[in-house]
């Protein structure tokens, strides 16, 4: 088997070393050996990238990620956390639907000013009674306002 050295996996990935690097301190790849000082990849791990992306993407945290993967390869994937996440991901896309509507509104709005919109002001007197507190994946807590967010 051809293993691939960390620039390689870097190049094809499109992830920088020094992220991989970051990413084996984290349990989430593993080099196979070394070639000198430069890690050795198995070419399994580009879809281990992959998979950590679209984790990422998804808004799970690294050591979420990484409770997902066993020695082996990939465990069982926790179900409920997957339709927490997906569910989370619906919320977020009507948040961005409503919020693209409201930029199209204002954007073609008739009145000569947004403050003489009325539903302009409608929609910010909305936004001032939706702020809300997210909880960003390192556990560390950020107060984001979404004005036109549904619920919490």
């Amino acid at each position: 088997m051809e293993f691939l050295d960390i620039g390689e996996v870097s190049a094809l990935s499109g992830i920088k070393p020094s992220a991989l690097r970051y990413y084996e301190e984290a349990g989430l790849v593993s080099p196979v050996s070394r070639n000198g000082l430069r890690r050795q990849y198995s070419p399994e791990v580009l879809l281990q990238l992959k998979l950590i992306s679209m984790g990422k993407a998804a808004g799970f945290s690294l050591a979420e990620i990484a409770g997902m993967f066993a020695a082996n390869g990939m465990r069982e994937l926790p179900r409920a956390v997957l339709h927490q996440k997906a569910d989370g991901i619906d919320r977020q896309i009507r948040e961005l639907a409503v919020l693209r509507d409201t930029l199209r509104h204002v954007a073609d709005c008739r009145a000569s000013s947004h403050m003489e919109c009325p539903t302009f002001r409608r929609l910010v007197e909305v936004a001032g009674k939706r702020g809300r507190v997210r909880v960003s994946g390192q556990g560390s807590r950020r107060q984001q306002k979404t004005p036109l967010s549904r619920g919490s």
